[in-house]
């Protein structure tokens, strides 16, 4: 038995035409969408591939994290247009010398959203209470609210700087996240 499973599981819109139960959604229809969806989308930079993206997220692994990050891209109207790059620290996890090994990785994927997917802006979000901070700078450069703004920015101003350096014509935009979504960004 062969299904077309765009959702994930066998479901009348997914089977083919003339499969019992399908819905006959054809496959030459559902690429013509995908063609034209770009079309539709003003202002919008069509990758090589077709797709339509217009940043790269750099956002932190912590779990507690994924619905306010999303949130917030989808709140910006971003759904489907960006993206993704996960990493302890976010930018942290970029200039932090203890995490130097993984910052090559970052740096090559950024190159490669820009190759494949034309993406012209970077949103980096960190967040409050991060254990990469922590791990990075020690508990001291955390230990009150102050110290932890403070801390963050002095990594978005490394970030940016390296950004600059190798990116210079990226737009950036780093912000730094409440656990409750709340939002500040760095200039």
């Amino acid at each position: 038995m062969m299904t077309t499973q765009t959702h994930g599981f066998s479901c009348a819109c997914c089977l083919p035409a003339g499969f019992p139960g399908g819905k006959g959604v054809s496959r030459r229809a559902v690429l013509a969408g995908l063609v034209a969806a770009p079309l539709l989308i003003p202002g919008a930079v069509r990758a090589a591939d077709g797709a339509v993206f217009d940043s790269m997220l750099l956002s932190c692994i912590d779990p507690r994290m994924v619905t306010p990050v999303g949130d917030y891209m989808f709140g910006r109207g971003l759904r489907g247009k960006f993206s993704q790059f996960v990493i302890a620290g976010a930018a942290i996890g970029v200039v932090a010398p203890q995490f130097a090994s993984w910052q090559p990785a970052f740096w090559d994927n950024l190159g490669t959203s820009i190759k494949l997917h034309g993406i012209t802006r970077l949103i980096a979000i960190d967040h409050r209470d991060c254990g990469a901070a922590k791990i990075a700078y020690g508990e001291g450069a955390v230990a009150t609210r102050a110290l932890e703004t403070e801390t963050h920015q002095k990594a978005a101003t490394a970030f940016r700087a390296e950004m600059t350096k190798r990116q210079p014509t990226m737009k950036l935009e780093i912000g730094l996240m409440a656990l409750d979504g709340g939002i500040e960004m760095f200039v």
